[in-house]
């Protein structure tokens, strides 16, 4: 079939993907293979496709393919999380949009929209992922409020609350005003911001006396209940049991006392505010204060707000502030560095909030988890240093909240039949529900309308740790035959971004529901940033457009442009310019197929130096493909990639096509042709996993195939011995001839004039790569000598020098400043590496691969330096 000038990757990639997905190469069923399994992180089911889904997901599509040319039964799975907060925000600006407002709305009437929307706008991620080349088994999408994950979830629950480990408690929690839900405390980021400290004055009851504090929240001063004041502290000490007065409301508060107070911070006097502060809520406990909340949810001032009611929080304290100096009672202020709560979801500031929430208790579930991570190492992490991470957290780790005040998601499974604060009862349905109420109430009256389900939802979260289990059925049917068989599964690529939120909660899941560890590797990726090193986003304006990226540089090309500097956990420094690479490397192999094909066969003997390229090449291959193999255990996928990249451009392409190439207008045999088309298949099958559109379509040009021969099947080349007297004689030919390349191009000698080359050979290597000099040289005749020959250019390769007479005088004197040149640079280097070799810290700790590295290079510095003072001695 003719082949055109130039790759075309949009000619190419959809025609692929299709022939792909009609022979379901993708799909997985078990079987009697080992099964090989990852489950997709799912993007939320608002996400559109970014930079960094890009990374992730070409990693496990790359991880995946590998698998499946390794006779795995590889199953990816993918699907979209249902994303609550994210979700619920779209659907009320949409309705809002329409003239609607969600209080107008039904439950029910609302998720009709929700589920439209949804239906509309959902999944869009999944249908880009495609344009990527992920090959996910699409057959087992899942979503988590399909039936069967909702179902999961619900199932959860009730197990985890009969366990005694949900529980319902008045707590104080982080509200976020904006999605009017609370959230945990894994979904608050703290950011250093800079603000004013307020120093406000509290007159003392009955007295003219004042007392100062410091605040960085005038505004809650409405919602005070106490002052309190260090024991030991003599400023205030006369204090304690006096009452102050509250600006502006004028209400009488105690003045306590209490060791929690620093005298050291502000005025060392504290105003607590029990309703707004987690320490001043234990503050309030412990001395039995009042509890008044200021605020209503969406944080504007309620009645106890007096003339602020109704106005936002941040527009109270600027006016709140004025009023205080107008009457005398603010002091001063100061700039201050505070660290503020904001949402990871809408960025809102978050408020600490007293609410009724349900409670996950985790100090009991995590110690399974824990142990499998720091202990055991039945779960890895790559990079290791994660650990340390996971470690801190897990050990301090706090009862999760996962009740949301929204109505997308899992409506938690708590019926009410009463108004006591016991009066419910916890089912998977209403209609066990209502039996359990009838016992529990003593009243076999009550029917199904009596019940109140409790209108909050389920965490996001808490659908997504079950992610690993749930997709395969494993709630509902624990000894399921796709449970049994994919479970655990092997692979984690996600970002550490989420380490708390997701990877450690599965864990934790895992072995509360299956008694084993839900994945075996967890690959960390880094974030993408721009050249500056900034955070790619949407506000910034550096993220580029991911389809755009695809649209331009091909598929493959972006894949390889972004894990060619991809080291795992570190971040990515992206530069379009590496998306170019990419397509460059695409260029290659394509012109080296159009060479290949380009070549008529004839039956004739094969040439010398086209075998002996060959034998070098098999050699190489295999070193590389150990290489590889050595990465991809370590989770080093950008050096894989390396590897691969160097095996196909430099060796296959730049050196074993030149040796095997025929001459101008002449046929190749038909043995060194068979062989190169050979050894490109291997070579393809490296480069499939990166490159997977490339590669199908070269391997389907190089023959015949029918589908059950197409590459995405094949078979992963086995790592066979390499012939290292092989290796190193090519390296000794690829130096003489880069030798022999550079005096050409500094004297302009053209390649078609032939010209003769004599050795002094110090390491005797034979005359084993004369034939392969010659082809890639053009020289007529080697000759090896026992003196330096005079009036012509030298090299060294190594300990030997080669000599090339040129017609014209050799500038003696331009050759000898040449030659000092490289002595002074070689002495350098000899010097650098011995005083290396030398320390004795660096000997004792460094690991003997790399002090063997160390000492071949002295070893080959010396012989160097050796012949170049021999060239010197010649010429002088």
């Amino acid at each position: 079939m003719e082949i055109p000038s130039k790759y075309d990757p949009k000619q190419v990639e959809q025609q692929w993907y299709d022939y792909w997905m009609e022979h379901r190469f993708f799909h997985s069923e078990p079987d009697e293979r080992e099964p090989y399994t990852i489950v997709i992180p799912p993007p939320n089911v608002t996400g559109v496709l970014h930079m960094g889904h890009m990374l992730n997901n070409t990693i496990q599509d790359v991880l995946i393919r590998r698998a499946r040319l390794m006779g795995k039964n590889a199953c990816w799975v993918p699907g979209m999380d249902h994303a609550s907060i994210a979700t619920e925000a779209k659907v009320v600006a949409k309705l809002k949009a329409d003239g609607i407002e969600k209080s107008d709305l039904s439950r029910s009437e609302f998720l009709k929209h929700a589920w439209s929307w949804t239906d509309e706008y959902g999944g869009i991620i999944l249908e880009q992922l495609k344009k990527l080349g992920c090959s996910c088994d699409w057959e087992r999408t899942k979503f988590t409020m399909d039936d069967d994950m909702y179902a999961s979830v619900i199932k959860v629950f009730v197990d985890l609350f009969n366990k005694g480990l949900i529980y319902r408690g008045h707590r104080m929690v982080n509200w976020d005003p904006e999605a009017l839900t609370t959230l945990s405390d894994e979904e608050v980021v703290y950011e250093e911001k800079q603000g004013l400290l307020y120093y406000l004055s509290y007159k003392i009851e009955d007295s003219d006396e004042m007392v100062t504090i410091a605040t960085t929240r005038p505004e809650t001063i409405l919602g005070d209940t106490a002052i309190c004041i260090n024991p030991n502290d003599d400023r205030y000490r006369h204090l304690k049991g006096r009452k102050a007065i509250v600006p502006i409301c004028n209400r009488a508060i105690p003045i306590i006392a209490d060791e929690y107070v620093d005298v050291e911070f502000g005025t060392g006097c504290l105003k607590v505010t029990p309703a707004h502060d987690i320490n001043d809520k234990a503050l309030g406990e412990r001395h039995d204060l009042e509890t008044i909340d200021i605020f209503n949810p969406n944080a504007t001032l309620n009645s106890f707000g007096l003339h602020y009611e109704g106005k936002d929080r941040f527009e109270v304290r600027k006016a709140i502030a004025k009023e205080l100096k107008e009457l005398g009672l603010l002091v001063k202020t100061e700039t201050h560095l505070n660290k503020v709560g904001t949402s990871e979801r809408t960025k809102a500031v978050i408020e600490p909030r007293l609410s009724d929430q349900w409670f996950l208790a985790m100090e009991d579930l995590v110690k399974p988890a824990i142990k499998a991570v720091m202990d055991t190492e039945e779960v890895r992490f790559f990079p290791k240093k994660f650990e340390n991470t996971y470690r801190h957290w897990m050990s301090n780790i706090r009862d999760w909240n996962i009740s949301r005040q929204l109505w997308w998601g899992q409506q938690i499974p708590a019926y009410y039949y009463g108004d006591g604060q016991n009066d419910f009862v916890v089912a998977e349905n209403k209609e066990d529900a209502l039996l359990m109420a009838r016992k529990k109430a003593d009243r076999p009256d009550l029917k199904a309308e009596d019940l109140r389900q409790d209108p909050d939802v389920l965490d996001t979260w808490f659908s997504s740790w079950l992610w690993p289990i749930s997709v395969f059925g494993g709630i509902l049917n624990p000894k399921g035959k796709e449970v049994s068989y994919y479970y655990p599964t092997n692979d984690l690529v996600t970002g550490p971004d989420i380490i708390f939120f997701w990877v450690a909660r599965m864990i934790v899941s895992g072995y509360e529901y299956r008694e084993e560890r839900p994945f075996q590797n967890v690959y960390f990726t880094g974030l993408v940033r721009d050249k500056q090193r900034r955070k790619m986003s949407k506000q910034l304006g550096n993220s580029p457009d991911a389809l755009a990226l695809i649209s331009e540089y091909g598929a493959d090309g972006v894949r390889v442009g972004l894990l060619l500097s991809s080291a795992a956990g570190n971040d990515l420094m992206f530069d379009e310019d590496l998306c170019q690479q990419g397509k460059n490397f695409s260029n290659k192999i394509w012109n080296a197929l159009r060479l290949i094909q380009g070549w008529e066969t004839a039956e004739i003997d094969q040439p010398r130096a086209a075998a002996l390229g060959l034998e070098w090449y098999a050699s190489k291959f295999h070193r590389t493909l150990a290489e590889i193999e050595d990465h991809f255990s370590k989770y080093r996928i950008s050096d894989a990639l390396m590897a691969i990249y160097k095996l196909v451009w430099d060796d296959f392409c730049s050196w074993l096509l030149e040796i095997v190439k025929p001459a101008y207008q002449q046929p190749i045999d038909t043995a060194t042709k068979d062989r190169v088309i050979g050894w490109f298949e291997e070579t393809l099958k490296l480069l499939h996993p990166f490159m997977p559109f490339l590669t199908e379509e070269v391997w389907h040009r190089l023959g015949e195939r029918n589908p059950n021969q197409a590459l995405i099947v094949a078979k992963w080349p086995t790592v066979e011995t390499a012939d290292a007297a092989l290796l190193q004689g090519f390296e000794f030919a690829e130096g003489v001839v880069s030798g022999i390349r550079n005096i050409r191009k500094e004297k302009q000698i053209p390649m078609k004039d032939a010209i003769a080359l004599s050795v002094l050979n110090e390491e005797n290597i034979g005359d084993a790569w004369d034939t392969v000099i010659r082809k890639l040289t053009n020289v007529s005749e080697i000759h090896y000598v026992d003196a330096p020959l005079e009036g012509a250019l030298s090299f060294r390769v190594k300990s030997n020098e080669y000599f090339v007479p040129v017609s014209g005088t050799i500038d003696v004197g331009a050759e000898i400043e040449k030659i000092k040149t490289e002595l002074d640079y070689a002495r350098g280097f000899l010097r650098s590496v011995s005083k290396k070799l030398e320390n004795e810290r660096f000997v004792n700790n460094a690991p003997e691969q790399v002090i063997a590295k160390e000492r071949q290079k002295q070893a080959d510095a010396e012989a160097k330096i050796e012949t170049l003072e021999k060239s010197l001695a010649s010429l002088s």
